[in-house]
């Protein structure tokens, strides 16, 4: 199996929406992006790291962290009902759990443990990446149904017949 290592690029609260946030990810050569959203605890979590990694050091992740083995690995492999599917394992697979990507991406800060996506999701989901793009597109599988429901309303209010068509499909799939 083909996989491509993530690297957290960074994390921006969505404008209009409080509590929303959306995580840039990228492969290591910064070619490929792919946006995951997040809630608002975690988007406190994730920033507080990034702004004040050194007040953060004696908080519980970090402190579990430490206590751990540093041979474990997150495998981003599948989106199911508008979410990314993870697992995090230990480099063997003798120990595996899943977790919410947003977890994982806060492990991968907190522990450094790699995240990987498989290559061929990766290529599915990705869009290039722009360091100075002003907004990021977030694929509409993994939209929860509220915003999905949303982004439906406003596409046709907007006219635009062929993304209102797209959001339907999607939102069929997940009735299925």
């Amino acid at each position: 199996m083909k996989r491509t290592l993530l690297r957290f690029e960074n994390v921006q609260q969505v404008v209009g929406d409080d509590g929303l946030a959306v995580i840039l990810l990228t492969d290591e050569s910064r070619q490929r992006a792919i946006s995951v959203v997040c809630d608002e605890p975690m988007t406190r979590q994730l920033l507080m790291r990034v702004q004040s990694p050194e007040r953060c050091k004696n908080l519980l992740p970090e402190a579990l962290v430490s206590l751990l083995p540093s041979s474990y690995e997150m495998m981003i492999y599948g989106v199911h009902d508008g979410q990314y599917q993870v697992v995090l394992a230990d480099t063997n697979f003798e120990r595996s759990t899943r977790l919410r990507i947003s977890d994982a991406v806060l492990l991968n800060i907190v522990a450094g443990y790699p995240l990987y996506i498989e290559e061929e999701l990766m290529k599915h989901q990705c869009i290039p990446f722009n360091e100075n793009a002003r907004g990021v597109a977030i694929p509409i599988n993994t939209m929860d149904v509220h915003r999905l429901h949303l982004a439906l309303e406003k596409a046709i209010s907007e006219e635009n017949y062929e993304l209102a068509s797209q959001l339907r499909d999607e939102l069929n799939r997940r009735k299925k």
